[in-house]
This record gives structure tokens, C-alpha cells and sequence, in this order.
């Protein structure tokens, strides 16, 4: 619940503003056509609130903008394109808008004489395509997650931190809701929100649904903790008390690592949906987590997204409340600077897999299946010969968006798992070099903790990560990082694993967590022998770069037809490769493509192969260590 200071995000970083307090904006958000994927917004503008421009005809010139730069999308995701029915009146009266030509996310209109605020009106249609983020589908029939940043016009001119909005909801009859915002009043559906900056309105979605279920996870150094689990179906919100008890210790784990909380309250807003987009959005005080539908009652699919909450709960502290310098700007529609999205993501994404293993949503063995995975993924050399990971990370907004087609030699947002990889190697070298005092977990304490208890947002540069680093244990920290990020390299950093008393190894059996994974995307991952990657309907979506498949002439989008003579499937494609080291022969294929079929015949006699870790008894078992809980 709301109690304290208000928050905190930008003001301090941004100069006083020349004109006078703003006034407070009125949002109406009617959901109640939620199901039909249509929002119906209603919005109070007070002129006090912009900085209009007087005409000589005494009406003034004001610009709204839509928000474009959404946090932690790290792209301009905005859905401009999703707003219809917009009008804008002022005493009643409608008044023309004009879209900026060169920013399509500003609308300016003349006010009439007189008048003392704007009203603004506009639908919003939510995606049917349960792809993207945000933007993508984010309602069905049952439930809907709601992101007030698409449902606000702002004035052009304040910061948003100084920008105060009073907003109301309004849900379907019987749903249920769960968010961040404190509620001032409820009735019969429509809640009326305390006013709020806008920064922290846009940071605090709202998740509902007819199913709906709230756990208390209880207190924590001051402060409450929930989970809000909306689903397509009643059964998909059983939540056992085992599970709940993971979460708890999530939470204990956590404290543990960081040893201060910057927030008042935590809300995980938990979607089951196989009709809703699939990703986990960070928020200071809440995290937007959308998995399929049965992951609470599905042991496979609990492994899958074990991290998920994990590595959202850390973005609060990593991202949200420490964030480099460049992601924060005044407002939601100045570009970014994603940098340093190697350290935000990165450590974010390493120490989401370490606290999931350390509360129990994951295993020991989960956490080196994982680490195989990313550590095979990252070492592919077609795309490391030209692009550092840091440029992976100034990239994120067109690489987020890119086609998976020759994945390995375009590379991708690396920035997480290799980020992932330079923070394990970070964290061993540490404890290495202190001879067990010391490990990465202190670096976090140190970079991340103090007081707590209010959100805040305190910048940095790699300076200051430098700095505390060597505050731990003193190395030649700037060049570790320079070598590992600035630099194209031929592999991708695996002494972290190494260090850890594992090799990365492969053999001929999937790891349950790559099956799980092959099985959710409905592909069968033969990247490591053949050199490509196929749906379970043929079509080959990847190929590796200078891979066997590649250089017998396959390219991404054909359609294998036929496996030595007979109908393809994949049962049939992977006994293919197993009889092949056996017999010597060749497997054939066919392939359409296009209107034409081609036939290819691929010498391979090395089997399936899959990555795994196996233990190096010549040195410590480190990894065990770094995953072990530090809470009872």
C-alpha cells in the first residue's frame, strides 16, 4: 500500500521548471470491453499542466505526446498505431488536432480564449497477436493486463516525474485486479486510484481478470509482498503451498543477496494465458509476468520460466532503482541510450537463474543445463567475428524486433546470456582471487543496497561500476570489461564455467531443459549437428552459418518434405541421424521451396548433439556455491 514519500524517479536529476507547479491530469480508463480487445479512454488535461504557446487570436497552442520509449522495452514500442476515435474538446466544443509530421507521437491543438483544460477522447485496440511485448495481446475473453502507457496522452514540456495524474478503472462485472497503485475508493467495478506521478502511474500496471487469485507472500524488511495470478481458467490459479513457499523464499533470497529493498510494497503480476504475449516486463514495484497457461500445474513448464519472476523481482534493484544514465530521460519520448544493457540485462539475467536455484524454482541441475545452453548459444563464431556484445546492446531497439533467420551470424540481444556469462566468469574470479571472502554477491550489496524503503531511481556509469567492483576486490576491472565487451572475440567468455569446476561437453541426449524448451517453441534443435533448426511441420527456421546444412545448400524458410524416401516428421528426421552412425549413409532430404523441390544428401555420421556440463574434478565446484541459499 501507498505510504511515504512520493516517488522519486527523475526529479532529483532535472533542473526547476520555469513555469508554475503543473495542474493534475484526470485519466478514465473503462475496461469493461476488455474481452473485445477495445479500451475506452477519457482524459482531463489542465492548461496549468502544459506550456502552451499564446496566439494573437488569444487561443493557445498546446502538444500532447503518446508515449513512445516504454522502460524496459528498450525500444520505441509505443503502439501509436493502436489509438482510434481520437477527439479532443474544450468547453464542450470539439477542437481540430494535427499529428506532428516529424514526430507521430505529438498531437498539437489551438485552445479556444477562455478555456482552462482540455478534454481528450480515444479507444484503444489491444493486439490479437500474441507475439511482442507490451504491445502485443495482452487481453482475452478472461483477463487482461492493462499499461497506462497506452492509454495517457502527456503534455509536451514537464518532466514526466512532475506530472500528476489522478486515475480511475474501470473492470468488468466480477473480475478481479491486482497492481502497485493504491486504491482511494471502489465501487461496483471502478476503482479510483490516489494521484500519483505520472512515472509512477506508468509503472504500475494493473492485471484482471475473472480468474483471479491473490497470495499474500507476507513481510520482508517493512514491506508486503503479493502475487496476483489472473488465468484463462479456474484450474490454471491453483497455486500449491509448495510453490507459494518458493516464492517466499524468493523473496528472503533476495533480501539476502541485496540486503535493502527500494520499494514500499511488491506485487508480481503473474498472467497464465497461451493467448497473451509471453515475456516479463520489470516495474519498481511490481513485474509484469506472462507465461502459458497450465505453468503452475505442468512440471515442464514450471522449469521452462523457473526464472522468470526471479529475474524480473532483481530488475528492482538492478534497472529500476541502480539504471545507467542513459536509459534515464525526461520523459517517454526522448531516445535512450541502452549502452549498458549488458550490465541492466546481464547481471539482471544472472543473478535471476542464481536466486530462482537459490529459492528452489530451479534446480542445481536446470541452472547447468541452462548455463550449457547459453554457453554453446554465445560461441557460435559467424557473428562474433564482427560484432562485440556491445554493440549488441547499442542495437537492442532493431535487434529485438529482428528476423531469427541466421541467428548465429547476425547475432542477437547476446546482451543477456553473454552478459550472463562475463558476470559468472566476474563472480569466480572474485572469489578466486579472496580465496573464497569475497564473491559478486558482495559487489551487489555494494552497488545495490543502502536505505531502502522509497523508490528512487540513482544513476551510473561504467566508472561507478568499476569502482565497486575494485571496493570488493581489486583487480584491473576496466580492462576485464573492455576486453569482454568493447571487443569482438572468437569465443564467447566461458571461463566463468571453467573457473566453476565444469566443462561445456556435448552428448547425444537432450537435457530435460532442452527438451522442455524444443517442446514449447514446437521445434526440434538439431543446431550442434546438422547445423539447423526445425518446426515440427519442416519448415527450417535456421540454419547455422558455414553449418553442414548450410553448405549442402539449405537456407531458412524451405520445407523439408521427405527423410530418405518417406514423409517427414521429426520422430522420423531424428532417427534419420541416429541410423546414420550406424549405417554410413547419407540422409537424404527433400526440400520445397517455393514452387521447386530440391534434393540433398548430408554425409554426417557424428549423431545428435546436444550441450551439457560436466564436472572438472581438478577444481572447486564453485557453481554449487554460488547457487546454494544464504537463507534457512
Amino acid at each position: 500500500m501507498f505510504r511515504g514519500k512520493t516517488w522519486l524517479a527523475l526529479a532529483c536529476l532535472t533542473a526547476p521548471l520555469a513555469w508554475a507547479q503543473p495542474g493534475m491530469l484526470r485519466l478514465d480508463v473503462d475496461a469493461t470491453d476488455a474481452p473485445r480487445r477495445l479500451i475506452h479512454v477519457k482524459l482531463n488535461v489542465p492548461l496549468s499542466a502544459t506550456a502552451p504557446v499564446t496566439m494573437p487570436s488569444g487561443s493557445r497552442t498546446v502538444t500532447l505526446l503518446y508515449p513512445q520509449w516504454i522502460p524496459g522495452e528498450h525500444e520505441p514500442s509505443g503502439p501509436i498505431a493502436d489509438v482510434v476515435r481520437l477527439r479532443a474538446s474544450a468547453h464542450g466544443e470539439s477542437i481540430p488536432w494535427r499529428r506532428e509530421a516529424k514526430n507521430l507521437y505529438a498531437f498539437t491543438m489551438n485552445v479556444p480564449p477562455g478555456a482552462s483544460s482540455v478534454d481528450v477522447e480515444f479507444d484503444f485496440i489491444s493486439a490479437a497477436d500474441s507475439g511482442g511485448f507490451s504491445s502485443g495481446s495482452s487481453m482475452t475473453t478472461e483477463l487482461a493486463v492493462l499499461s497506462w502507457n497506452q492509454f495517457v496522452l502527456y503534455p509536451q514540456g514537464p518532466a514526466a516525474d512532475q506530472i500528476r495524474v489522478q486515475a480511475n478503472l474501470r473492470i468488468p462485472k466480477g473480475w478481479q485486479y491486482g497492481t502497485a497503485l493504491s486504491p482511494a475508493k471502489e465501487n461496483d467495478g471502478r476503482i479510483e486510484f490516489k494521484p500519483v506521478a505520472l512515472t509512477e502511474l506508468i509503472d504500475s500496471p494493473v492485471s484482471t481478470g475473472a480468474h483471479f487469485r491473490t497470495v499474500d507472500l507476507g513481510a520482508a524488511d517493512g514491506a508486503h509482498h503479493y502475487l496476483h495470478i489472473a488465468a484463462d481458467s479456474e484450474h490454471a490459479i491453483a497455486v500449491t503451498d509448495e510453490i507459494t513457499e518458493r516464492y517466499r523464499k524468493l523473496i528472503a533470497e533476495a533480501g539476502a543477496l541485496f540486503g535493502s529493498r527500494h520499494y514500499r510494497d511488491y506485487h508480481f503480476l503473474l498472467t497464465l494465458s497461451d493467448h497473451v504475449a509471453s515475456f516479463g516486463l520489470e516495474h519498481h514495484e511490481s513485474s509484469d509476468d506472462r507465461v502459458a497457461e497450465r505453468t503452475l500445474i505442468e512440471e515442464n513448464l514450471r522449469m521452462l520460466d523457473a526464472d522468470l519472476l526471479a529475474h524480473e523481482f532483481v530488475h528492482s534493484w538492478n534497472g529500476k532503482f541502480r539504471r545507467p544514465a542513459g536509459l534515464i530521460t525526461k520523459n517517454y519520448n526522448e531516445t535512450i541510450d541502452s549502452d549498458l544493457l549488458w550490465i541492466y540485462e546481464g547481471l539482471t539475467e544472472y543473478y535471476g537463474e542464481v536466486l530462482a536455484t537459490r529459492s528452489g524454482l530451479g534446480s542445481e541441475e536446470r541452472f547447468r543445463d541452462w548455463l550449457a545452453k547459453i554457453a554453446a548459444e554465445m560461441d557460435r563464431p559467424a557473428g562474433r567475428s564482427w560484432r562485440s556484445l556491445r554493440d549488441t546492446s547499442v542495437s537492442a531497439q532493431l535487434l529485438y524486433g529482428a528476423r531469427e533467420d541466421y541467428a548465429g551470424l547476425r547475432r542477437g540481444v547476446d546482451f543477456y546470456s553473454e552478459g550472463a556469462l562475463l558476470w559468472l566468469e566476474a563472480d569466480t574470479l572474485i572469489r578466486e582471487l579472496s580465496q573464497g571472502s569475497k564473491s559478486l554477491d558482495d559487489f551487489c550489496r555494494v552497488f545495490h543496497g543502502g536505505p531502502g524503503g522509497t523508490p528512487a531511481v540513482k544513476p551510473y556509469a561504467l566508472t561507478d561500476v568499476v569502482a565497486a567492483l575494485n571496493s570488493v576486490q581489486r583487480y584491473d576491472w576496466a580492462k576485464f570489461l573492455e576486453d569482454r565487451v568493447d571487443k569482438p572475440a572468437e569465443h564467447a567468455p566461458m571461463a566463468g564455467i571453467q573457473n566453476g569446476g565444469w566443462k561445456l561437453i556435448f552428448r547425444n541426449r537432450r537435457s530435460d531443459l532442452w527438451a522442455a524448451d524444443e517442446d514449447d517453441k514446437k521445434v526440434s534443435d538439431l543446431t550442434y549437428s546438422l547445423g539447423l533448426v526445425l518446426k515440427n511441420d519442416g519448415t527450417i527456421k535456421d540454419v547455422e552459418f558455414n553449418g553442414l546444412a548450410q553448405k549442402n545448400g539449405l537456407a531458412p524458410g524451405g520445407v523439408i518434405t521427405q527423410v530418405n524416401t518417406r514423409q517427414f516428421s521429426s520422430f522420423l528426421f531424428r532417427d534419420a541421424i541416429r541410423d546414420a552412425v550406424e549405417s554410413g549413409e547419407p540422409i537424404e532430404i527433400v526440400v520445397k521451396n517455393g514452387e521447386y523441390y530440391t534434393t540433398h544428401r548430408m554425409a554426417y555420421r557424428g549423431g545428435e548433439r546436444y550441450p551439457q556440463l560436466e564436472r572438472d574434478g581438478s577444481k572447486p565446484d564453485l557453481l554449487t556455491a554460488i547457487v546454494t541459499a544464504k537463507t534457512k
